[in-house]
């Protein structure tokens, strides 16, 4: 692994387990001072010990102020993925209103005012990357992904809104939408429908977490310098059929 990044500090928000962790991990190998998040202390404070190499810390992001504590507590960063999601799979005529509101305020209301703490050090500075975790259902129906897809795909716009408004200064926003990806998440809201899902696709197979990572750290790193606004597609094909 190169160090790309050294000198770099980064945030993964929702680093724990799955695409957050591998996330997590690369950036570390490639050299960057890594703080991650997650809302279960116990479990992150586990993770850390065993990556060693990274720092953790406790944070719901559908709680705006433990969002503002979390962002003044962690500073100055100059990657920003944000990956903490929350994906209720229910059909739309049985959405339950709480899960609704949970989803929103923690994959677009969350990481819009965490994007609204950090951004104003990579404007001063004249560069910083965000990365912002998306997914294959932001562009894709699928039954019982109302809520999520509707989330994500917000989160997509204000990808492309915040490369407008950012890039005078040298700050990158781009996204990466994962298509269905094996994770203990997942698997445990979706079960087998996941898998189908990865069958599906023209590569006819889920995603491994590190498999989306890659895509991340290639958009973090100086490699990605001449592109914003953009979303790399990581889904096996599936928003070309």
């Amino acid at each position: 692994m190169s160090n790309e990044l050294i000198g770099y500090r980064a945030l993964v928000t929702g680093g724990t387990a799955g695409i957050g962790l591998a996330c997590t991990r690369l950036l570390a190998q490639a050299g960057a001072s890594v703080v991650f998040t997650g809302r279960d202390r116990r479990r992150g404070e586990s993770v850390a010990a065993q990556l060693g190499a990274a720092q953790f810390r406790a944070a719901d992001m559908a709680d705006l102020d433990e969002v503002r504590a979390m962002a003044q507590e962690v500073g100055p960063v100059d990657i920003l993925v944000n990956n903490a999601a929350y994906f209720p799979g229910s059909l739309t005529v049985d959405q339950d209103p709480a899960a609704f509101d949970t989803a929103f305020a923690t994959n677009v209301r969350g990481a819009y005012f965490l994007v609204a703490a950090l951004v104003p050090h990579m404007l001063a500075q004249g560069g910083g990357s965000i990365v912002n975790i998306t997914s294959m259902v932001a562009f894709k129906g699928v039954p019982g992904a109302s809520t999520y897809s509707a989330s994500k795909a917000a989160l997509e716009s204000l990808t492309r809104s915040w490369s407008a408004e950012f890039g005078g200064s040298g700050v990158r926003v781009n996204s990466v939408a994962p298509g269905p990806t094996n994770t203990e998440g997942v698997r445990a809201e979706w079960g087998d429908t996941n898998d189908e899902l990865g069958r599906a696709l023209p590569l006819g197979r889920t995603a491994e977490p590190d498999e989306i990572a890659e895509a991340v750290l290639f958009l973090s790193s100086p490699r990605a310098k001449f592109i914003t606004g953009s979303t790399l597609h990581v889904d096996g094909g599936g928003s070309a059929v």
